[in-house]
């Protein structure tokens, strides 16, 4: 999975049409990536999007099960951002910690291979109107414990993220999550 992860990331980073991201802070304890993107939906709708249709935006790249709809995100605190896996397995990707139908949403854990790395982070989307749309500003913040350092991570992550965010702006502006 990491190898998987590193070579999508290092392909995403050459990936024209990207969602504008940064990696704002980076040091041997963490890293914070920020997204900014404007969608051509309300936010009440972007923000049902995220939640209630995570599995048709979400690359299946970057699952476990090789199948995005497989996700689900309990619309609840202390809600599930889970993964159906075969034989009645399943994995925890996050925890809804927020939610705020059409204004946030905060879940804490570690997106992936962070899972298994004692990592631990807080995914924030925040939505604001924008016009006849949404501004959608996303931050991930990860802290842990790397031998290399966790912000070995940060590239592959911004990356990872921006192409998720990229998928879901396409996905509810022109319904398609690929669309170039």
């Amino acid at each position: 999975m990491r190898s998987l992860f590193l070579i999508s990331a290092a392909v995403l980073a050459l990936a024209p049409n990207r969602a504008p991201a940064d990696v704002v802070d980076s040091a041997g304890n963490g890293f914070v990536v920020k997204i900014t993107v404007n969608i051509k939906a309300a936010p009440d709708e972007v923000y049902r999007r995220i939640v209630r249709n995570v599995g048709d935006w979400w690359n299946s790249e970057h699952t476990f099960s090789g199948n995005s709809h497989n996700l689900k995100i309990e619309e609840k605190p202390m809600g599930c951002f889970c993964e159906t896996l075969p034989n009645n397995g399943g994995i925890r990707h996050m925890e809804v910690i927020y939610l705020a139908p059409g204004k946030g949403l905060i879940l804490n854990g570690g997106l992936g291979p962070l899972n298994s790395i004692a990592a631990a982070g807080n995914l924030t989307f925040q939505l604001s109107p924008d016009g006849g749309g949404t501004k959608l500003d996303v931050s991930y913040a990860v802290t842990g414990y790397l031998k290399a350092g966790m912000n070995t991570w940060a590239t592959p992550v911004d990356n990872m993220l921006t192409e998720q965010i990229t998928r879901l702006k396409n996905y509810i502006d022109r319904g398609d999550p690929a669309a170039k």
